[in-house]
Protein backbone atom coordinates (compact mmCIF):
# COMPACT_ATOMS: atom_id res chain seq x y z
CA UNK A 1 0.00 0.00 0.00
CA UNK A 2 1.20 3.47 -0.73
CA UNK A 3 0.09 7.02 -1.24
CA UNK A 4 1.16 10.39 -2.57
CA UNK A 5 1.55 13.19 -0.04
CA UNK A 6 3.20 16.55 0.53
CA UNK A 7 3.44 19.74 -1.52
CA UNK A 8 6.00 21.42 -3.72
CA UNK A 9 9.52 19.96 -3.17
CA UNK A 10 8.07 17.68 -0.47
CA UNK A 11 5.58 16.02 -2.87
CA UNK A 12 6.44 12.34 -2.69
CA UNK A 13 5.24 8.76 -2.71
CA UNK A 14 5.09 6.98 0.63
CA UNK A 15 5.25 3.23 1.16
CA UNK A 16 2.69 2.60 3.88
CA UNK A 17 3.18 -1.17 3.96
CA UNK A 18 4.58 -3.92 1.80
CA UNK A 19 4.36 -7.58 2.63
CA UNK A 20 4.67 -10.83 0.75
CA UNK A 21 3.62 -14.17 2.23
CA UNK A 22 6.64 -16.41 2.93
CA UNK A 23 5.65 -18.97 0.29
CA UNK A 24 5.67 -16.26 -2.40
CA UNK A 25 8.94 -14.56 -1.50
CA UNK A 26 11.90 -14.55 -3.89
CA UNK A 27 9.57 -14.27 -6.89
CA UNK A 28 10.14 -10.55 -7.43
CA UNK A 29 6.73 -9.51 -6.11
CA UNK A 30 8.13 -6.90 -3.72
CA UNK A 31 10.29 -5.53 -6.55
CA UNK A 32 7.25 -5.23 -8.80
CA UNK A 33 5.08 -3.53 -6.15
CA UNK A 34 7.83 -1.05 -5.25
CA UNK A 35 8.50 -0.30 -8.90
CA UNK A 36 4.81 0.37 -9.53
CA UNK A 37 4.57 2.81 -6.61
CA UNK A 38 7.77 4.54 -7.74
CA UNK A 39 6.51 4.87 -11.33
CA UNK A 40 3.14 6.28 -10.25
CA UNK A 41 4.84 8.67 -7.80
CA UNK A 42 7.22 9.81 -10.53
CA UNK A 43 5.10 9.89 -13.67
CA UNK A 44 1.56 10.53 -12.43
CA UNK A 45 2.09 12.68 -9.31
CA UNK A 46 5.44 14.18 -10.40
CA UNK A 47 6.89 13.55 -6.94
CA UNK A 48 10.47 14.21 -5.93
CA UNK A 49 11.12 11.03 -3.95
CA UNK A 50 9.58 7.94 -2.40
CA UNK A 51 10.00 7.32 1.31
CA UNK A 52 9.30 4.59 3.84
CA UNK A 53 9.96 3.79 7.47
CA UNK A 54 11.64 0.57 8.59
CA UNK A 55 12.68 -0.75 11.97
CA UNK A 56 16.41 -0.29 12.58
CA UNK A 57 16.60 -3.96 13.63
CA UNK A 58 15.07 -5.21 10.34
CA UNK A 59 18.35 -5.72 8.51
CA UNK A 60 16.78 -7.96 5.85
CA UNK A 61 14.30 -5.26 4.81
CA UNK A 62 16.95 -2.53 4.99
CA UNK A 63 19.16 -4.56 2.66
CA UNK A 64 16.27 -5.10 0.25
CA UNK A 65 15.43 -1.38 0.18
CA UNK A 66 19.09 -0.49 -0.36
CA UNK A 67 19.11 -2.92 -3.30
CA UNK A 68 16.13 -0.97 -4.68
CA UNK A 69 18.11 2.30 -4.43
CA UNK A 70 16.89 3.66 -1.10
CA UNK A 71 19.20 5.26 1.45
CA UNK A 72 18.75 6.35 5.05
CA UNK A 73 17.61 9.97 5.27
CA UNK A 74 17.36 10.09 9.07
CA UNK A 75 16.80 7.99 12.18
CA UNK A 76 13.53 8.54 14.05
CA UNK A 77 13.93 7.93 17.78
CA UNK A 78 11.22 5.69 19.27
CA UNK A 79 9.09 5.67 16.11
CA UNK A 80 7.76 2.18 16.85
CA UNK A 81 6.35 1.45 20.28
CA UNK A 82 4.52 -1.49 21.76
CA UNK A 83 4.24 -3.07 25.20
CA UNK A 84 6.28 -0.26 26.78
CA UNK A 85 9.14 -0.90 24.36
CA UNK A 86 10.34 1.53 21.74
CA UNK A 87 12.42 1.03 18.64
CA UNK A 88 13.94 3.54 16.28
CA UNK A 89 13.08 3.65 12.59
CA UNK A 90 15.07 4.60 9.55
CA UNK A 91 13.33 7.05 7.26
CA UNK A 92 14.60 5.81 3.88
CA UNK A 93 14.27 7.68 0.59
CA UNK A 94 14.82 7.20 -3.09
CA UNK A 95 14.98 10.27 -5.35
CA UNK A 96 12.84 10.34 -8.48
CA UNK A 97 13.42 11.98 -11.86
CA UNK A 98 12.03 15.33 -10.64
CA UNK A 99 15.01 15.53 -8.26
CA UNK A 100 18.03 15.26 -10.59
CA UNK A 101 20.19 17.13 -8.06
CA UNK A 102 19.26 14.55 -5.39
CA UNK A 103 18.22 17.23 -2.89
CA UNK A 104 15.80 14.80 -1.22
CA UNK A 105 18.59 12.52 0.05
CA UNK A 106 21.57 13.03 2.38
CA UNK A 107 24.76 11.22 3.22
CA UNK A 108 25.17 9.54 6.62
CA UNK A 109 21.48 9.75 7.44
CA UNK A 110 22.00 7.10 10.12
CA UNK A 111 23.64 9.80 12.26
CA UNK A 112 20.82 12.35 11.87
CA UNK A 113 18.44 11.82 14.80
CA UNK A 114 14.92 13.29 15.00
CA UNK A 115 11.88 12.71 17.20
CA UNK A 116 8.57 11.50 15.73
CA UNK A 117 6.95 14.86 16.45
CA UNK A 118 9.61 16.55 14.29
CA UNK A 119 8.60 14.67 11.13
CA UNK A 120 7.21 16.74 8.31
Amino acid sequence: MGKAEGRDRELHGHVTAITVAPEYRRLGLADAMMELLENVSDNVYKGYFVDLFVRVSNTVAIGMYQKFGYSVYRRVIGYYSSNDEEEDAYDMRKPLSNDPERLSVVENGESIFVKPEDLT
